[in-house]
């Protein structure tokens, strides 16, 4: 090899580089970094590790170490390509120890293709064609010293058997030759590249020969006459132009705020002489080199560096979208659950009617029907009496209703009909919620969904899947490819592999933090724990069916394919209620039941009188308890655990009201006062469900009083929040609204208090409402009943 003297670096030098920058990243001690990696690497999960290794790592939180990992993939898989181009220039045997330097000190993947840039295999070029010819002397002749005649010396190298026939085709060949030499300078490209995200426009424009008037077009209607500094295009704007672009709707394009003068350099090319150390002397050579600048912008770098711009805006625009997708996700994973109630689920529709599902207090399926209230059939009254039958049968205490089509008509029965059993049999309590359906449809369609509700129709599924969201939102969702749950933004337009991995991560994240009951979790929960695959979840739900319910931990050793390291993963994230132990009903974990023992024994008290009693708990000193295997760290988390054992982290249950006679668009008024949910929130502003089929959106300036730079700060997926009017657009079908209560609105609807008065509507089988039938009369009787069993 010509260059015998290159080092590469060792495995174990590489890593320790990237233990080091990543600890300077995340402002954290390398020795924290190192332990992460390890356990990482040894296979533990970043839940298990963010729970019970905190001594290990000496603290590090579940954000900070998937930050830690995906940083931990990208720079080995920077590490792994700076040994291959290291490895592919040496063997070319052109590398000094300068490009050897540089090539170790990039930083970033795309620093580091600019160098290996001019020593990529590829095919052969104009410019690769001149220096064979031998025309490179030449080239260096005239940028050196301008002040020579170019066709004078360029004679000199006429060679027709090479392709140069004159010496105007030679003076090509030197352009050629020259513009790709600077257009492979790696200290050139990356100061033309941060120039242009710094002063760049980034511009868009209604394609030729587009109608603007055509739904497919007019959606980007914002987009048709717009540019904007491309360092600060947020990331939603981003996204829309390229989806524009890629349905050839739009025309996107890097340009900069100047004025063109013919014949005279532009910004650019003004940047690309000095960078040379050239300028215009009205020299023999000074005309052909400004021609080569010219040429080496318009042709080798324009293009290529606004595609590299527009790489970097597009991915930092996806990074935002996924990071806003996945905050939402969480949120709604982790909303409040009603818990333990017997719930029917409404899945609104028009001419197929409503689907109808009741399920228990612990999700069994206990009944389904299908009414049709709404057109073409119009059978309110027989709706009314098919749903009072369910409720006084079962014992219904909460209606969940989908938010799809007809999802107002259909709540407006379900308050029709609280209101009708609570005449019939006072004092009964039913509340009734919209919910968001999304995914529903995909769930019932599913192969799992036929396992689990094999005798039910595709079409009763989703009621299925709307009610029992409503008692436990996490249970029921991981059943649910995250991507089709629907509370992103251009969730099809992201790098779908990063958006698989940031969303399993998140599920995985909230799964653990609440915890899963052994016994009753589903297979798609039970996948979702801290080590667990589906297989060994599949087995764990087999064990289930044939030995009954699991009676301690323990157990789960006997489970086929479940091991030592398995258990160790996944043990305390799994609770057992009415078990052997109390303590398997916490997050303590097994390995630290012996720590237990010794606080038993400190207090003399047996387990059942510890767990829960915090004034106890909260005399016992975490380093009485420490020793060599586990500190004072995870005392601590043991102590709080005890305190308040198998506690469920997330909020609790509470349904907003829809206004009365607001169901569609058209209802609305600025000025009205409407309480909604939030139902997706993003940097720019959240989306409000008001009950009319057409989320609201409160810009964030609208959001608070106060400077508000990301929505989160104020508000989050699933929120019940109060919101007003302020203007409606029934063309384009956007509502905007405010949650500053107080901020001035125009329109003829502008009220002073809070209230809102619904124009009076006629009731949907006639002016008034008919007497009771003797069916209405039994339903009467069967609720009486049930309230006596009560």
């Amino acid at each position: 090899m010509a260059n015998c003297w290159v080092f590469l670096l060792t495995a174990s030098t590489a890593l320790d580089k990237i233990l080091q920058q990543i600890a300077a990243e995340l402002k954290v001690r390398p020795s924290q970094v190192r332990a992460a990696v390890e356990l990482l690497d040894g296979g533990a999960t970043v839940p298990f590790i963010a729970r019970y290794r905190k001594e290990a790592t000496e603290g590090l939180d579940d954000a900070q170490l998937r930050e830690l990992e995906v940083r931990l993939a990208y720079l080995r898989e920077l590490e792994e390509r700076r040994a291959a181009v290291l490895k592919s220039i040496a063997e070319q045997g052109k590398l000094t120890p300068e490009l050897q330097a540089a090539i170790e000190a990039a930083p970033t993947k795309q620093e580091l293709e600019d160098l290996y840039l001019p020593y990529k295999p590829r095919r052969r070029t104009k410019g690769m064609i001149a220096r064979e010819a031998g025309l490179e002397p030449l080239a260096d002749r005239l940028f050196g010293d301008p002040s020579l005649e170019p066709l004078a010396e360029a004679a000199a190298f006429v060679n027709a058997e090479a392709g140069f026939a004159d010496a105007h085709a030679v003076l090509d060949g030197v352009r050629d030759l020259l513009s790709e030499r600077w257009a492979e300078d790696a200290a050139l490209v990356g100061k033309l590249r941060e120039w242009l995200w710094e002063e760049g426009l980034f511009q868009s424009r209604l394609m030729a020969g587009k109608d603007e008037n055509h739904p497919d077009v007019a959606k980007f209607r914002d987009y048709f006459d717009y540019d904007e500094p491309i360092r600060t295009v947020p990331s939603h704007r981003a996204l829309a132009v390229f989806r524009g672009r890629t349905q050839e709707i739009l025309d996107a394009k890097l340009v900069l705020d100047e004025e063109v003068v013919p014949g005279q350099p532009t910004l650019a090319e003004g940047r690309i002489a000095r960078h040379l150390g050239w300028s215009h002397a009205k020299r023999p050579s000074d005309d052909l080199i400004r021609k080569t600048i010219a040429w080496t912008w318009k042709v080798k770098l324009s293009l290529s560096l606004e595609r590299d711009l527009f790489s970097r805006l597009r991915e930092e625009a996806e990074k935002v979208a996924i990071k806003v997708f996945a905050e939402n996700l969480r949120d709604l994973l982790l909303a409040a659950p009603a818990g333990k109630r017997v719930v029917m689920g409404l899945d609104p529709g028009i001419r197929t009617g409503v689907k109808v599902a009741v399920v228990s207090d612990t999700g069994k399926v206990l009944d389904t029907a299908t009414v049709y209230p709404h057109e073409p059939r119009n059978d309110w009254e027989g709706a009314i009496h098919a749903l009072g039958r369910l409720c006084a049968t079962h014992g219904v205490n909460l209606i969940a209703i989908g938010n799809g089509t007809a999802s107002r008509e259909t709540d407006k029965l379900a308050g029709d009909l609280i209101k009708r059993i609570q005449q019939m049999a006072p004092g009964t309590q039913i509340d009734k919620v919209v919910v968001s359906e999304a995914g529903a449809s995909v769930y019932s369609a599913s192969e799992y969904a036929s396992k689990e509700l094999p005798d039910l129709d595709v079409s009763l599924r989703g009621a299925v899947s709307i009610a029992r969201r409503v008692q436990d939102p996490l249970a029921e969702l991981v059943k649910i490819e995250p991507k089709s749950i629907g509370v992103g933004q251009y969730q099809h337009d992201v790098n779908q592999s990063e958006l698989a991995r940031s969303l399993n991560a998140v599920v995985e994240d909230c799964v653990n933090s609440v915890g899963v009951d052994l016994n009753t979790a589903s297979a798609p929960l039970l996948s979702r724990v801290s080590g667990l695959s589906v297989a060994v979840a599949s087995s764990i739900v087999r064990w289930r069916d044939a030995h009954g319910a699991f009676r301690n931990r323990q157990q789960l050793l006997e489970v086929a394919g479940l091991g030592a390291k398995t258990f160790e993963q996944a043990a305390g994230f799994l609770r057992i209620r009415d078990g052997d132990n109390p303590l398997d009903l916490s997050g303590v974990h097994p390995e630290t039941y012996p720590v237990v023992q010794k606080m038993l024994a400190a207090t003399g008290k047996p387990i059942t009188e510890l767990m829960g009693r915090s004034d106890v708990l909260r005399t016992l000193k975490p380093e009485a308890f420490a020793d060599e295997k586990f500190g004072a760290i995870t005392v601590r988390d043991i102590l709080a655990e005890l305190e308040k054992p198998g506690r469920d982290p997330r909020p609790d249950f509470k349904v907003a009201r829809f206004n009365e006679g607001v169901e569609d668009l058209k209802d609305l008024q600025p000025g009205m006062v409407l309480e909604g949910t939030v139902s997706n929130v993003a940097q720019f502003g959240a989306f409000v469900d008001l009950g009319v089929h057409q989320d609201g959106l409160v810009h964030v300036s609208q959001l608070s009083n106060k400077f508000v730079n990301d929505a989160r700060e104020v508000v989050k997926t699933g929120d019940i929040v109060k919101v007003k009017v302020l203007e409606v657009d029934l063309a384009r079908k956007r509502i905007s609204l405010t949650m500053k209560l107080d901020a001035p609105t125009g329109g003829r609807a502008e009220r002073g208090d809070n209230s809102f008065r619904a124009p009076a509507r006629q009731e949907r089988q006639g002016g008034g409402r008919p007497a009771a039938t003797p069916a209405q009369s039994a339903m009467a009787a069967a609720f009486a009943k049930l309230q006596t069993k009560r």
